[in-house]
């Protein structure tokens, strides 16, 4: 907890540039990367390699992800969407069939079981951590639910293991027990039950966006799985289905991202640390007030720290959780995200053919939740002031 003395100390250092709720650049770029790109490049310029879409560099990165995640495979795609859609693409879903998802959540996972023909079933979340609730989804599920997809939210694991548990309590459903599926667009680098988020349930998949932990030159995806016959499935629909006989298009990653991704990978870990440590001091530096709730990290977690998920009290939801994002960008000079409220709120497509009723914990952290700024690069007199203008706002909003 900061003291008046202490806020007012950090308050004279504002930073030097604007930062955001999410940085245009989520990771850290050095010569490393700028090397292997331009080696990769060079490399290319053999007639007989050219750039290809699956060469060394990209087959190492892969590789070197599984291993890091610790499954049997990884495959390597242009964006997170598409991998979610060939995930999605491989449970052959029919009209009628379900999948939980939580509302709290980025559009992709909802909007590829919309799009690949299954109805989405809304769960609810907990309200500490924003992670799929598995005792709600108990409760919803049917005969026809097929897939259980948590999201790890803003870079904390699901709790995947009760959500497997629940699965398979229900062995009845139309295929048998509902697969788990992953999305760790914003965990990558995370950890959970001892091991690395990307391990549990039939697959995840991970963004390498340029606002994620790392970024392979912008755009990027992941697919990690124990499955044979899902990574054949992806490996071939990623390129036009061959081999398996399946519906695909182009969703190959390139060499030269591969070649910068095998060094930003190598980094991961020190960025993570670096998030972690900002994190622990905002922990400290915000405790003490009562209006604020900072992330919460279970047991069996090692939270990335993608965001700092804050969530002001339910008495502020609304109209004065704005006026403290408000003020925090036009008196301090730093923007917060609302990452996320429910994603039915601003899709109509999904508001109509879901049931939207049944959620009030997603609605009411739709209007609580705020995320300030924090990146691996950010400077510790940076988290301070941040700390001391969120500190000071909340005092003056107080009075």
């Amino acid at each position: 907890m900061m003291t008046r003395k202490e806020i007012d100390a950090a308050l004279k250092k504002r930073p030097s540039k604007r930062w955001s709720g999410e940085p245009g650049l989520g990771s850290v770029y050095g010569e490393e990367e700028i090397q292997a790109a331009l080696d990769a490049v060079k490399d290319s310029m053999n007639y007989e390699k050219g750039f290809g879409f699956t060469s060394q560099p990209i087959v190492d990165f892969e590789n070197a992800f599984a291993n890091y995640v610790g499954t049997k495979h990884a495959i390597a795609v242009n964006s997170c969407g598409p991998g979610i859609d060939i995930v999605m693409r491989f449970l052959k879903l029919e009209p009628g069939d379900e999948v939980i998802v939580p509302p709290c959540n980025f559009i992709a996972a909802p909007i590829s079981v919309y799009g690949n023909g299954g109805q989405v079933v809304w769960g609810d979340v907990i309200k500490e951590t924003l992670e799929l609730d598995p005792a709600d989804v108990e409760r919803k599920i049917t005969p026809r639910t097929r897939a259980i997809f948590p999201v790890h939210m803003n870079g904390l694991s699901a709790p995947v293991n009760e959500l497997l548990a629940v699965a398979a309590r229900h062995p009845e459903c139309r295929c048998g027990a509902p697969v788990v599926i992953c999305d760790a667009a914003r965990a990558c680098g995370g950890g959970y039950d001892g091991g690395k988020i990307g391990k549990a349930g039939l697959a995840t998949i991970f963004s390498l966006h340029t606002m994620k932990n790392i970024t392979t030159l912008g755009e990027g995806g992941m697919i990690t799985t124990d499955s044979d016959e899902l990574a054949t499935y992806a490996r071939a629909v990623r390129m036009y289905g061959g081999g398996v006989e399946a519906w695909g298009t182009s969703n190959v990653m390139t060499k030269v991202q591969a070649a910068v991704g095998i060094v930003q990978l190598a980094k991961l870990d020190g960025f993570i640390a670096d998030r972690r440590r900002l994190a622990k001091q905002r922990d400290e530096l915000l405790s003490g007030i009562p209006e604020i709730r900072t992330p919460v990290e279970p047991a069996d977690c090692v939270h990335s720290y993608y965001l700092y998920t804050c969530q002001v009290i339910d008495e502020w939801a609304g109209e004065k959780r704005e006026k403290l994002i408000e003020m925090l960008d036009t008196e301090y000079g730093f923007r917060c995200g609302r990452a996320n409220p429910p994603v039915y709120w601003g899709r109509k497509q999904l508001a109509d053919c879901t049931d939207c009723t049944k959620t009030p914990i997603s609605d009411l952290l739709g209007n609580t939740i705020f995320c300030p700024p924090i990146h691996p690069a950010m400077p510790e007199d940076d988290n301070r002031y941040i700390c001391a203008a969120i500190a000071d706002a909340v005092e003056k909003l107080r009075d």
